[in-house]
């Protein structure tokens, strides 16, 4: 009976053995939409539609090995260790350079794209009419450059470009494309050719230059795991066959990406994968030291600005609140409602990318991360001294003014000097994790120490250990002190352990 059961169920396509023989192996491939275009993105007329040309190369290759191409989120820069997760995705592919650095953990294919850097600029500044405009010139500032952290083009502008420019990284492409265009933050960017080419001839037509020649031409290859050599065998073999039949070219052409230059594709093919390497790699101990502790000063520069300012608007606003009148403490209320209501990170995005829309403002990015982070933390210093504030007996006040005093001397002179003292252990461990909170800078072209320990890592991926180990120690001397300074002036004010 039971039997007869399963054969009905297989039969009308409800039973497991229908289910798993009419399911195809999934090929999950680790990307990220972030800036993606033209690689991969939403569709303007569906956005429940992913598409882009390695949309496209992944359904091929996966139709070509049997399989279901299956898209996994994840970030740029730290998608090679999802992979080596080994549960997450099966391969990556996203723009990924050929390096022999990652070429020694994650075993490529050959390759499916040949690339090259392409300066961009806007169309109506003459100052930048080739590559050598960069250089820095007598009386002139620095030209500012964006480009995508951890890139190939970021590492060619260090290489080449390190004293005459100003180098602004970030995660998000189209971010770094739109700051270009509008004139502000931005002078220009270099970025991979098929992102450049797509978005001149799209979002940005008219609003954008290329400069100059195409350089540093590489390929885009898809990264495995060591163990996985049947699989890179198999899209191999797709990848040459995608080649001969004209499917690759068709793909590229769709997105207006093919150039006579990808049928130097089939030398690649056809020669030895992985090339022989031609140099031997030396660790410059003394360059990423350099950087680090560059970063590091940032960091504390950011800090050190911001939190005085934080200190004193939440001070302000504290008294506001309990002292003001109505009108005013409701305004501050909201005020602080809504900063610690938001990420920090929304907040640095509307005042770096949104608010120069409305108002003209062309600061460097230092600043608006500055004052970013100053009105970010003043609404937490604001509720840790309106604590201080209250803690503080309501007959002080009465025998002030009983006194004579106005309301205004005996809060400067008798209640706050005692809430100042009652809120330095939680105003210092504030102090302390605004050290960190410094990375979400990075989102308006700030680099700070954990920007630059991943700009490092991305070029040095079996550093890893090391890298994150100095900049841990980093981190620790410039946060350490602050807190033996708390004790120190927790002895001298014993009322501030309260």
């Amino acid at each position: 009976m039971v039997r007869l059961l399963m054969l009905l169920l297989c039969l009308l396509g409800i039973g497991p053995s229908a289910s798993f023989a009419q399911e195809k192996p999934l090929l999950r491939w680790g990307a990220d939409k972030t800036g993606g275009i033209p690689y991969l993105f939403d569709n303007p007329a569906n956005p429940r539609q992913l598409i882009g040309f390695e949309v496209d190369l992944a359904d091929y290759l996966a139709k070509e090995l049997g399989r279901k191409a299956e898209y996994v989120q994840g970030d740029w820069s730290k998608l090679p260790e999802l992979l080596a997760k080994g549960n997450a995705i099966d391969v990556v592919m996203n723009g990924y350079e050929f390096s022999w650095t990652t070429e020694e953990q994650y075993p490529s294919t050959i390759p499916y794209f040949i690339y090259t850097l392409r300066l961009v600029a806007h169309p109506d500044d003459d100052s930048i009419q080739s590559w050598d405009d960069l250089r820095a010139k007598p009386g002139r500032p620095k030209k500012r450059v964006g480009v995508l952290t951890g890139s190939l083009a970021h590492r060619y502008l260090e290489r080449e470009f390190k004293d005459d420019v100003e180098i602004l990284a970030n995660d998000d492409v189209a971010n770094v494309y739109d700051l270009v265009s509008r004139k502000q933050q931005l002078d220009a960017t270099v970025q991979d050719s098929p992102s450049a080419v797509y978005f001149l001839n799209h979002d940005y037509r008219g609003k954008l230059k290329l400069v100059g020649d195409a350089r540093e031409p590489n390929f885009y290859v898809i990264l495995t795991r060591s163990q996985d050599r049947e699989l890179r065998e198999a899209l191999n073999a797709a990848l040459r066959k995608g080649l001969q039949d004209g499917t690759l070219e068709r793909i590229y052409k769709k997105y207006g990406l093919w150039t006579p230059e990808q049928l130097q594709l089939t030398e690649a093919h056809k020669a030895n994968w992985p090339p022989e390497r031609t140099e031997i790699r030396v660790i410059d101990w003394g360059l990423i030291w350099e950087k680090l502790l560059s970063a590091a000063w940032t960091t504390v520069k950011l800090t050190f600005l911001a939190m005085p300012l934080a200190i004193l608007m939440g001070l302000m606003i504290a008294i506001g609140r309990l002292y003001g009148p109505w009108l005013l403490r409701v305004v501050l209320s909201v005020y602080v409602e809504v900063i610690r209501g938001t990420p920090l990170l929304l907040q640095l995005y509307v005042l770096f990318y949104l608010l120069p829309r409305v108002v003209s403002l062309d600061y460097p990015p230092f600043v608006f991360a500055v004052i970013g982070l100053a009105i970010n933390y003043s609404a937490y210093e604001a509720e840790v001294y309106r604590a201080g504030l209250l803690s503080i007996p309501r007959g002080q006040m009465e025998a002030a003014l009983a006194m004579g005093l106005t309301q205004r001397q005996a809060l400067g002179l008798v209640i706050v000097p005692q809430a100042v003292r009652v809120v330095i252990p939680p105003v210092t461990n504030d102090f302390i994790a605004l050290f960190k909170d410094t990375s979400v800078c990075s989102v308006i072209l700030v680099t700070e120490l954990t920007r630059e320990y991943n700009v490092l890592y991305n070029g040095n991926r079996d550093l890893v250990i090391e890298l994150a180990a100095l900049t841990a120690m980093l981190y620790l001397f410039m946060s350490y002190p602050l807190s033996l300074l708390a004790r120190q002036l927790e002895h001298q004010h014993p009322q501030a352990r309260v």
